[in-house]
């Protein structure tokens, strides 16, 4: 696990006017990410998510408690550590997991923390939110940019990849359109599960009015994580698939922009 406590050389007096002892379960932290957000990010991997994706990565981050504890003030004092880099590339802090809104007063508390010194913050969620409660809506106004998966818009397509319905985080994104937060939506490309031009077109008619999704980008099917399945003993479901042609990432590429998306890949 790469956590480091060093202290900062500013100094961290906590969120407020007092300091924040909320703990979080955090699985690992990647101190200088360039792919989960603008610029330059800490990226801390929080444990647990109510998800089972078939092709998941990150398949030991599932148990909400298996993690490290942390409080709010240690980890900020990491994270000034790293504040040159934030201010010079325009990056900030992202938030990942497994699912970090299942421990959303830590996030929370830990993105109020973050804006008294000015680090962009970002959110990179599966939406799956049941209620709305007060810790949950000022989580997302605490929240400068949404990265959102959007797995499958077919909900029982969606059910088979993930074991769970899509129609909150559907709600979710519908929810942050409202609010008008910065959005960008990722979209994992899996040969012959998610790559139908039907699921893609749908995908584009939700997106279309949303005028606050700035990016969408496709994310190409990888098996990086698949020694982690074994490592746990369990079986990898999809055995055998493979990554999208460059021929089906151009033809989704082509559909998405008539939508008047900007799609990366």
């Amino acid at each position: 696990m790469n956590i480091n406590t060093t202290t900062s050389n500013l100094a961290y007096s906590g969120a407020g006017s007092s300091t924040s002892k909320q703990v979080g379960y955090i699985h690992s932290i990647d101190t200088f990410g360039t792919v989960d957000g603008p610029g330059i990010r800490m990226v801390v991997f929080m444990q647990g998510c109510q998800w089972r994706c078939q092709y998941c990565h990150n398949r030991d981050t599932w148990d909400l408690h298996a993690g490290d504890s942390m409080q709010v003030d240690d980890l900020m004092r990491m994270i000034l550590d790293y504040r040159y880099y934030f201010d010079v590339s325009g990056g900030g802090l992202t938030v990942s997991g497994g699912e970090p809104i299942l421990q959303s007063e830590f996030v929370k508390e830990l993105f109020l923390a973050c804006h008294e010194y000015g680090i962009h913050t970002c959110l990179d969620t599966n939406g799956f939110i049941e209620k709305y409660t007060p810790t949950i809506n000022e989580l997302v106004s605490e929240t400068d940019l949404v990265l959102l998966d959007i797995k499958q818009m077919d909900n029982q397509r969606h059910i088979q990849i993930t074991k769970i319905s899509n129609k909150p985080t559907l709600q979710f994104a519908e929810h942050l359109a409202s609010l008008n937060r910065p959005v960008w939506i990722r979209y994992v490309v899996l040969e012959g599960i998610t790559s139908d031009l039907q699921s893609i077109q749908a995908l584009g008619q939700f997106l279309e009015p949303m005028k606050n999704v700035e990016r969408v980008e496709l994310l190409p099917y990888h098996t990086l994580g698949k020694y982690k399945w074994a490592a746990m003993k369990q079986p990898y479901e999809l055995e055998g698939a493979i990554p999208p042609t460059s021929k089906t990432l151009e033809a989704i590429h082509s559909i998405l922009t008539g939508y008047g998306l900007d799609v990366r890949y």
